[in-house]
């Protein structure tokens, strides 16, 4: 006769659940994550506000004259003062900035090397103009002397999208400043590579007509710095609270599921 013993079933043991799953712990740090990047977002609000007023409060200074030889250094710290300029377009080394747009209008930026009284040359953006007269406008440019007011400018900053530059075909699609000093003749003709923006002061019938004749307009003057880190912080923080919601929830499931086991 066989031992019972043999044949008695193993013993029951409860089957034990973790409190912290990969999913629960993946759930977790979302919340963590996103509520840092949000306060990391009221940092970058505060700062830009800041870097914005200063900059408007620099417009609003009286326009300054640009000495003979810039320092380049100290560019960046002056950039958005107003200067006034007073020379010749080198019409030979005028470029066409783009394609860009204007309220619906596909066109380019016109910009001249300015042969100022002192011998030295700066560029000038002297605006918009249409795709279909950017070329007369080019072609067509004022030889008696000019004086403009303008905004000191930083070379602008290329995305990953933007295609190079190619001087040779005349195909300008993003303000490289010393590229553009150099082909218009370089430090060995007294090229400089400063960049101002002319101003444009008048009003919207004169920028129509302007438009329509192939003249350039220039820009307002106002910051058109970007600023959208409010949205981000409420993209952040809303986040956060969801992820924080559904970590709950799951937390809460968990519970009830160790409850319901059997003891």
């Amino acid at each position: 006769m066989e031992s019972t013993a043999s044949t008695a079933p193993p013993p029951y043991r409860t089957k034990k659940m973790p409190w912290v799953t990969p999913t629960m712990f993946l759930v977790g740090l979302i919340p963590i994550f996103t509520f840092a990047l949000g306060t990391w977002q009221v940092q970058r609000l505060k700062w830009k506000v800041a870097l914005i007023d200063e900059l408007e409060e620099k417009l609003q200074r009286e326009p300054m004259p640009l000495p003979k030889r810039v320092n380049m250094a100290a560019v960046p710290e002056f950039s958005f003062r107003k200067v006034k300029l007073k020379g010749h377009w080198d019409a030979e080394h005028a470029m066409l900035l783009g394609p860009r747009v204007w309220d619906g209008t596909i066109g380019y930026h016109l910009v001249v090397p300015l042969i100022r009284s002192d011998g030295s040359t700066v560029l000038v953006d002297r605006g918009f103009v249409s795709k279909e007269l950017a070329d007369r406008a080019k072609s067509h440019i004022e030889t008696n002397e000019v004086q403009i007011l303008g905004m000191l400018r930083t070379s602008h900053v290329r995305n990953n999208f933007t295609p190079d530059n190619h001087p040779e075909k005349g195909e300008w699609y993003w303000a490289d400043v010393p590229a553009m000093a150099e082909y218009a003749g370089g430090e060995q003709a007294g090229v400089q590579p400063v960049y101002v923006e002319e101003i444009f002061g008048g009003h919207g019938g004169e920028i129509t007509s302007r438009l329509s004749h192939g003249i350039p307009f220039g820009r307002t003057p106002t910051v058109d710095v970007r600023n959208s880190h409010a949205s981000y912080i409420v993209t952040w923080y809303s986040l956060s609270a969801f992820t924080t919601v559904m970590f709950i929830r799951l937390l809460l499931k968990q519970r009830q599921a160790r409850v319901r086991l059997p003891r």
